[in-house]
């Protein structure tokens, strides 16, 4: 999926397991299908799962996850990842580790979803995020590849992407597009805590409706305008209000939200394809076509 990732299959998992974790040595080892863009991830067990980080820039994260999740997740209304243990590196791996606690449900690109349902639990899930106090939280940085940073930060690697891409998009649409949303207030309060990738790999569903929510590698805390993504990425035009409404956003948020999802789109197309990541290349098309067919307010 990237050219410099680093290689991890079953066999490594098992070795790191018997020199440091041993009471899970003998525990069956079954890798996780789609892998994850960041994260190689092997279900341990029944009621775990181990993630190893598969590329430099996602490394990082399983410290900030092992401080933070513990102290989210009790004010959240649904399960988010708990660690049980934080791995060293070893047996030429070269990064920590995390086994966690196993979440069950199946990712939302595979589940169905009650999008009406959809939209309110993931406006609650997000309104308890924000209240919780983000006073001593990580602001945005390499650690969280800068979600949460103001929308202009993005406007290079945007205008590159969408140069890149050329014909394959709505041209001028969503160049008109992305110039709305940059024309938007910046976010002038304090910063609030963000999941920070809010694709529908990252939520959980069972029975129709959302079970979990996972893949904490992007929080921080910083403008929420980032985490309004998920209202292109998995919501439709019929849901979306109903999202913004019980969230309580406000016009200018909601401008950038929709230049987020639009960027997060075509640099996600401009790095992936069908052959390394189709099912985030597939993410990326419905929620670019999501962001052209829908208005900025």
């Amino acid at each position: 999926m990237h050219v410099d990732e680093v290689h991890t299959d079953a066999a490594l998992v098992r070795r790191l397991l018997e020199r440091q974790f041993p009471d899970w040595a003998a525990l069956p080892i079954v890798p996780i299908e789609p892998t994850g863009t960041d994260n190689a991830l092997y279900r341990l067990g029944d009621d775990r799962v181990v993630r190893m980080p598969r590329i430099h820039w996602a490394a990082g994260g399983v410290e900030k996850e092992q401080r933070w999740l513990p102290k989210l997740a009790p004010s959240l209304p649904q399960p988010i990842p708990v660690p049980l243990a934080m791995g060293e590196p070893g047996e030429g791996y070269p990064w920590r580790w995390s086994v966690c606690r196993w979440l069950p449900g199946r990712d939302a690109t595979r589940e169905p979803l009650d999008l009406a349902a959809a939209a309110l639990d993931l406006a609650r899930f997000l309104r308890a995020l924000r209240a919780i106090d983000a006073s001593e939280g990580p602001p945005p940085g390499r650690h969280n590849a800068f979600r949460g940073v103001p929308l202009a930060v993005r406007d290079a690697s945007t205008r590159r992407s969408l140069e890149q891409l050329g014909g394959a998009l709505a041209g001028e649409r969503a160049i008109n597009a992305w110039r709305t949303a940059l024309e938007a207030p910046e976010w002038r309060h304090g910063g609030v805590w963000i999941h920070g990738d809010l694709y529908p790999a990252n939520l959980l569903g069972a029975q129709r409706r959302i079970s979990a929510v996972i893949d904490f590698g992007c929080v921080g805390v910083g403008d929420p305008a980032c985490d309004m993504l998920v209202a292109w990425s998995l919501l439709d035009e019929r849901t979306r209000p109903t999202f913004r409404d019980v969230l309580g956003v406000d016009l200018a948020t909601w401008a950038r939200g929709r230049g987020w999802a639009l960027s997060a789109a075509v640099n996600a197309l401009a790095y992936y394809s069908d052959d390394t990541n189709p099912v985030l290349v597939a993410s990326a098309r419905r929620m670019l076509d999501q962001v052209l067919s829908d208005g900025a307010h």
